[in-house]
């Protein structure tokens, strides 16, 4: 892997319980790119993400992430390493719900808080205003003391996003970050996250394909495990969605196929 590049697969497989999951010949990813993923459920979008977080292995071939290679087991110390570089921003939030808005983003920073310190939730003074200073910047200060369980989808996905904020990655992969929100709240937390990778690489798994342009600079296909193209954003039209998706399959239903009203919500919203 080169300086110039972020993420690099080559003749990747992984496999579970016998079935192929997901074959990718090569990929590449350069630091700072902006990179969606669409496909069908099941097509390997949430495996891809899997691997280059470090959670599943591989079953054969050669996978680099930010410098470390994740095709054998990483030392722990290279493990950690890896852990802070990443942010990950999920469909579950991982948000502790008994915690405040300030204490979930104030995990953003254990990499550096450690010890007794982390154990008791005993922050330095600049990581509390530096932790601030990432909920002001996602809207958020004003619930900084509410419950985590107490917010709205929308508000505790921009307490995630503050979070990574704090965390200062290297990596950012977001798995269907705008899942259940309204159109004019998806395209909110699209900028924020947007915002958010200002120095890294980002990762979106999108299921909304509507929502792409504000994500994503490259597009890539998956179906059945494989990649089924790779492209710049203004190049991916309805064909080429659609490509992705049973040829059976209703268009009616397809989901990048928004309802009228919440159509023309997204386009007020980024306006």
């Amino acid at each position: 892997m080169t300086t110039q590049t972020c993420i690099a697969l080559e003749a990747v497989l992984c496999a579970a319980a016998g079935r192929e999951l997901l074959r990718v010949d090569q990929l590449h990813i350069a630091p700072g790119e902006r990179v969606a993923i669409v496909g069908h459920n099941g097509a390997g979008k949430s495996t891809l993400l899997r691997l280059l977080s470090g959670f599943m292995p591989l079953t054969h071939g050669q996978l680099t992430v930010l410098g470390h290679a994740l095709d054998k087991p990483l030392p722990a110390s290279a493990l950690r390493q890896l852990r802070r570089e990443v942010g990950q921003v999920l469909q579950g939030l991982h948000l502790v719900a008994r915690l405040s808005a300030l204490d979930n983003t104030l995990i953003g920073s254990l990499s550096r808080v450690t010890g007794w310190r982390s154990w008791l939730r005993h922050y330095p003074a600049h990581e509390v205003a530096r932790a601030e200073s990432a909920l002001h910047a996602v809207g958020m200060l004003a619930r900084a003391q509410t419950r985590a369980d107490r917010l709205s989808g929308g508000e505790r996905q921009k307490v995630a996003i503050a979070r990574l904020l704090m965390q200062g990655p290297r990596l950012i992969l977001a798995d269907e970050p705008t899942a259940a929100l309204d159109p004019a709240a998806a395209a909110e937390v699209c900028q924020l996250l947007v915002r958010a990778a200002d120095n890294a690489t980002l990762i979106t798994v999108v299921h909304t394909p509507t929502l792409l342009p504000l994500l994503a600079d490259r597009v890539i296909g998956l179906k059945q495990g494989r990649i089924a193209f790779d492209l710049p954003v203004a190049a991916v039209d309805d064909t080429r969605l659609m490509s992705l998706y049973r040829p059976d399959q209703d268009a009616m239903h397809m989901p990048w196929q928004l309802p009228e009203h919440c159509a023309r919500a997204l386009g007020e919203a980024t306006s």
